[in-house]
């Protein structure tokens, strides 16, 4: 039997097991010097050095980073139902409420239109997903924003690197949200880290973070203890050095799909967006889950489902907006595939997951 290829596979090397045991024999290893380096260094490689705030992972990023924006009981949040139920889950847990717009069909990322028309005078602000690595329509949506008064925010985890127009994901909010998960694009093992707009918001971050401090047992705010360690920030300094390589590795793997798939809809890339390909996701149009069984069974090749249950269905979340029915995010979650399309791959297991993609399309799942 042929090696399975995997729709993700986290790279942890020698050096992130060197940087780990460094922290360890130090005898400091709950956040400190490491921590801070790496928000330096983060700010720094993507986000045009806005200040950042690391936390202990990107949901604790998304949920600090709404209360330190000032979103609360009585509030409104618009974010998309196409995504993972972080981003509608921080919003709740701020005691603020998650509205739900549909997405655009090309992109999965938030419909202008559909924001527009869900904005009512509770309406705080608007939450994108750059999802799957593809940046949301921000020049749109910011100009929405603006002209309603609103704040805008973004939930960049998938998104590291990501651009639109030149200009990074995770510099046109008044904060965003970068997931450190051991399958994203790069990873400190767990961690989320806060891009803030200004100084108050990353100051606000800070003190959420550590149980209401700046400075020990001088508590200014209810906090919560949602620190990075040291050993978390090791890891994720390491990866920062690579992670371009694999984005680029990751950017050649989508090409070849790109050019060599057949019988599948293949990722569109907006004009003016750099897509960093946290995942490489199809539609496939009939038997979506014949297809990936299929993909599975008789070929060897892994892929993922993200997301089968759009949020605004779910049983946590369904609360919010009942007798919703939102026609694209309904349609996307019937029809997407994630393909592998991680820097692990060689050009053999490119070659095969073409074949295995083209023969089951070809032969209808």
């Amino acid at each position: 039997m042929t090696d399975f290829i995997p729709a993700a596979r986290p790279i942890i090397g020698d050096d992130e097991r060197a940087a780990v045991d460094r922290v360890l024999r130090s005898g400091m290893v709950a956040q400190g010097p490491e921590v801070a380096a790496f928000e330096a260094e983060f700010s720094a490689h993507f986000v045009d050095g806005r200040p950042v705030v690391a936390v202990n992972s990107g949901t604790s990023g998304l949920h600090l980073g709404l209360l330190a924006a000032g979103v609360g009981p009585g509030d409104e949040v618009i974010v998309p139902s196409f995504t993972f139920a972080a981003t509608a889950n921080s919003v709740a847990l701020t005691g603020a409420t998650p509205v739900f717009a549909d997405i655009e069909p090309e992109t999965f990322t938030l419909d202008p239109a559909s924001v527009e028309a869900a904005i009512t005078a509770r309406t705080k602000g608007i939450m994108p997903v750059h999802l799957y690595g593809h940046p949301a329509r921000m020049t749109e949506l910011g100009a929405l924003a603006d002209s309603h008064g609103l704040a805008l925010y973004e939930d960049a985890a998938q998104a590291h690197g990501a651009a639109l127009g030149g200009r990074p994901v995770g510099t046109f909010g008044a904060f965003a949200m970068f997931s450190l998960y051991p399958t994203k694009n790069m990873t400190s093992g767990e961690g989320g880290m806060i891009a803030a707009a200004d100084d108050r918001i990353a100051r606000n971050a800070r003190l959420l973070r550590n149980q209401g401090m700046e400075r020990q047992y001088e508590n200014e705010v209810i906090g919560f203890n949602a620190r990075m360690t040291d050993i978390h920030a090791a890891i994720g300094r390491v990866q920062l050095t690579k992670v371009d390589a694999w984005t680029e590795a990751r950017r050649h793997n989508a090409a070849v799909l790109d050019e060599n798939l057949r019988g599948v809809v293949v990722p569109p890339v907006a004009d003016g967006a750099r897509h960093v390909y946290h995942q490489y996701t199809v539609r496939v149009p009939e038997d979506r889950d014949g297809f990936v069984q299929a993909l599975k069974e008789e070929h060897g090749v892994g892929s993922g489902v993200y997301y089968p249950i759009p949020n605004h269905r779910l049983p946590s979340l369904e609360r919010f907006a009942p007798g919703l029915h939102l026609d694209q995010t309904e349609r996307a979650a019937a029809e997407v595939v994630s393909l592998p399309v991680h820097p692990s791959l060689v050009e053999a297991d490119l070659e095969r997951i073409v074949t295995a993609v083209n023969a089951v399309a070809g032969a209808g799942a």
